[in-house]
């Protein structure tokens, strides 16, 4: 069994503020507002995609936050939410998944406490501090890189991590990458070859565990990516390259075999 985790915004989906083009379709709305769409030709490889490999969401969105996303696409049996912290299978809960992920965070418990505080304190916030069903921290904040490298000197480093995406803020602990989801579901459903897809620094640890990582160029400018990872030439969106290369691979069986040995 082939099985993609992809990552959901800005790898597939993208927020109104992105420029997609005017082919595309929404996908996702909140509160009245249309908040983020897909393009056109995204949609039409994934539903090929969807034929031929189990394509799993993996994503730091909360259950809620992944349940306003309608791809269009038919039902997906499996989901990884809150940044692989809790299973979805067939739309439901996995409770077990849930209890091995708040003792895998356990250890770096009294770290989340005191990031919450220090973030409480923290005038550049913007948005209250939120501890996502005691699995990460979460918020907003104005000058948001600042606050981070503050963070960073201030918490233990080797039981979490500490992201900024434009103003979001999250303090994660490192058991809870989304690599150690993908090491999980790969033991969960006894999968075979793994390709992951992601943009951000969140996404990292996914390529580290797949057999074939792929990721934008611009990620691999900043961060040092491992060998496997495959990288898409630089452009506005990057969800139809990295698409057409899955599809590619799967159709010539004999390479793609050789790529995931």
């Amino acid at each position: 069994m082939i099985v993609f985790h992809a990552d959901l915004d800005n790898t597939l989906i993208f927020s109104y503020k992105h420029e997609i083009g005017t082919e595309k379709r929404l996908v996702e709305r909140y509160q009245g507002r249309e908040v983020s769409y897909m393009t056109e030709e995204t949609f039409r490889l994934l539903k090929e995609i969807k034929k031929k490999v189990l394509v799993v969401p993996t994503t730091t969105r909360t259950i809620q936050q992944y349940e306003r996303i309608q791809l269009g696409i038919g039902a997906l049996p499996y989901a990884l939410v809150c940044n692989g912290g809790i299973l979805l299978e067939e739309g439901k809960e996995v409770a077990s998944w849930y209890q091995t992920s708040l003792e895998l965070a356990a250890r770096s418990k009294a770290v989340l406490v005191q990031g919450s505080a220090l973030l409480e304190r923290e005038p550049e916030r913007s948005l209250e501090v939120r501890n996502i069903r005691e699995l990460f921290v979460f918020t907003k904040c104005r000058n948001a890189e600042t606050v981070v490298r503050h963070l960073k000197e201030e918490l233990d480093l080797s039981l979490v991590d500490v992201f900024c995406q434009g103003e979001k803020t999250y303090i994660i602990p490192k058991s809870l990458r989304k690599g150690m989801a993908i090491r999980r579901f790969r033991e969960y459903i006894h999968g075979d070859q793994v390709i992951a897809a992601g943009d951000s620094p969140f996404d990292i640890s996914m390529f580290q565990e797949a057999d074939i990582g792929i990721a934008p160029s611009a990620l691999a400018r900043k961060h040092k990516l491992p060998g496997q990872t495959v990288c898409m030439p630089e452009r506005n969106v990057y969800s139809q390259e990295l698409l057409e290369y899955i599809g590619t691979m799967i159709e010539n069986r004999t390479e793609f075999g050789e790529m995931l040995k």
